[in-house]
């Protein structure tokens, strides 16, 4: 893997972990302004991290959600100039509702070289059976 492959690898582990200890801010830093997200559950498009980031607080406000966890495995890193594709498969536990849930999903998330720092631009869940 090359360094800046590794660099990618590195930026692209920190989102999943700082979701996984549900570090919101620190999250959200990782996020373009006008990044997009598909979530399995949500019945739209988010079409910016603001948007995205509202919806989080409401989900905290409204749900009490809380990430517990959040475990990579089988990650895969694709690089074309100054964009990168990571893929993985993620195992997530939350509280929502004050119940502890459980999901498996598969993930992408396309970040792009940006003023010299790699930032996520797209975000895009799917259920894992």
């Amino acid at each position: 893997m090359t360094a800046q492959a590794e660099l990618v690898m590195d930026v692209a582990r920190r989102i999943v972990g700082d979701f996984g200890a549900h570090r919101r801010e620190e999250y959200f830093a990782g996020f373009d302004a006008d990044a997009t997200f598909i979530f399995p559950d949500q019945p739209r498009v988010l079409r910016s991290r603001a948007e995205y980031e509202a919806e989080w607080e409401r989900w905290e406000r409204e749900h009490g959600f809380h990430v517990r966890s959040c475990r990579s495995s089988a990650a895969r890193l694709q690089m074309f100039g100054t964009t990168a594709i990571f893929t993985h498969d993620v195992d997530t536990e939350l509280e929502w509702d004050g119940a502890l849930v459980s999901t498996h999903e598969r993930e992408t998330i396309v970040l792009v070289e940006r003023a010299g720092r790699w930032l996520c631009v797209h975000e895009h869940l799917s259920a894992r059976t």
